[in-house]
C-alpha cells in the first residue's frame, strides 16, 4: 500500500522554526490540479493530537472576491478546512494517495469585528487544529477523522471551524457508489433561468451555480469546466459546490437581504449526483436561513447559514 511521501519542503518543516508562507505544499496534497488554487503553505505536527498550519489567502481570488468592503468572502475559510482535511489524512493518519475522501458535515463561524481585512497583496493565516477523533483500521490507517480549527491573524482569533471526513478504499468507494457512477465533468442542465450574477454577488456568469427550473431552484453550474469548482472530474456534486449553491439559493429566497453568511452548518448524509438536478430549499428566517438539497425524494443535505 503506497502513502504520501513529503512531497516539498512546504510540507515537512522544522519544528524549531517558525511557519512559512513563502510557498504551497504540494498540489495533490489538497486535491487540487492548479497550483494557484493551493491556500496552504506550512503544515506540522505539535503531538499529542494538534496541528498547526499557515495559509495564504490571496486578496484576488477570482472565484470568491472580496466582499462585504475589503473582507476575504467566507468560502476561502471553507476551502481552506477543506484542504487541511485532505493534507493531515495524507501526511499524519496513513491514507493512502488512492483513498477516496467524503465530507460528512461541516461548520464555520466568523467573528465580523476581528476578521481581518483584505490589504494589499495577501493576507497571512494561521490555523490550530485539533483532531478530536481518529477512526483506524485494522491495519492502523485512518477510516475517518474529524477536525476542529481556529483562524488567527495577527494573533487575533477571528474564526473557528471544522467538520468530519470519511476515507474509503478504492474497492470501498466503487462498491458503494454501484455501476454508472464514472468520474465526469457535469453535464449543462438545458432551460435554466440564471440569476444575474451581479444579484448574487459572484464575479462573473461563470461563478452561478443555480437556476429555476419548474418553479423550483436547482442546482446547474453555468460552466461545468469552472476552474476552482470543477478543478478536477468527480462522480457527484462536490461539497463546495452545495455550499455555495445554498449560499446563491438563499440570496435569490431572501431577495437579496441574506448576501454573505458569517456562519454554516452544512450536513451531508447522502451523495448528491449531477442528475437530475438538485432542488434548493432554502427558508429565511430574521437573520438565518435553513435549507436542504432534495433529489430523487431524499434529503442529500441539509443545514443553516446564519448572517450578521
Amino acid at each position: 500500500m503506497s502513502y504520501y511521501p513529503s512531497t516539498s519542503a512546504g510540507d515537512v518543516p522544522a519544528r524549531n522554526t517558525p511557519l512559512s508562507w513563502s510557498r504551497t505544499v504540494a498540489r495533490e496534497m489538497v486535491h487540487r490540479t492548479s497550483a494557484a488554487e493551493v491556500l496552504l503553505t506550512d503544515v506540522r505536527s505539535l503531538g499529542g493530537g494538534g496541528f498547526e498550519a499557515a495559509a495564504c489567502w490571496p486578496r484576488s481570488h477570482p472565484t470568491f472576491p472580496c466582499d462585504g468592503g475589503s473582507r476575504h468572502n467566507p468560502l476561502v475559510l471553507v476551502e481552506t478546512l477543506r484542504q487541511l482535511g485532505i493534507y493531515l489524512p495524507l501526511r499524519y493518519f496513513r491514507v493512502p494517495r488512492s483513498a477516496h475522501l467524503i465530507l460528512t458535515d461541516l461548520f464555520f463561524e466568523i467573528s465580523p469585528d476581528h476578521e481581518p481585512e483584505a490589504g494589499y497583496g495577501a493576507t497571512d493565516i494561521t490555523c490550530r487544529i485539533d483532531v478530536p477523533g481518529v477512526r483506524s483500521g485494522a491495519d492502523g490507517a485512518a477510516t475517518g477523522l474529524r477536525l476542529n480549527v481556529v483562524f488567527l491573524t495577527g494573533g487575533t482569533v477571528f474564526a473557528q471551524g471544522g467538520g468530519g471526513v470519511r476515507f474509503l478504499s478504492e474497492q470501498r468507494y466503487a462498491a458503494l457508489r454501484g455501476p454508472g457512477h464514472a468520474r465526469r465533468p457535469p453535464a449543462p442542465v438545458p432551460g435554466l433561468a440564471r440569476p444575474a450574477a451581479s444579484a448574487l454577488a459572484v464575479a462573473g456568469a461563470r461563478d452561478v451555480l443555480i437556476g429555476r427550473q419548474g418553479g423550483a431552484t436547482v442546482v446547474g453550474p453555468a460552466d461545468p469546466r469552472h476552474p476552482f469548482f470543477f478543478d478536477h472530474v468527480t462522480d457527484h456534486v462536490p461539497g463546495m459546490v452545495l455550499l455555495e449553491a445554498v449560499r446563491q439559493a438563499a440570496v435569490v429566497a431572501s431577495r437579496g437581504a441574506l448576501l454573505r453568511p458569517r456562519a454554516a452548518r452544512l450536513i451531508a448524509t447522502h451523495f448528491t449526483e449531477f442528475a437530475p438536478p438538485a432542488r434548493l430549499v432554502c427558508v429565511p428566517h430574521h437573520r438565518t436561513c435553513v435549507f436542504g438539497v432534495l433529489q430523487g425524494g431524499t434529503r442529500t443535505t441539509f443545514g443553516v447559514l446564519k448572517y450578521r
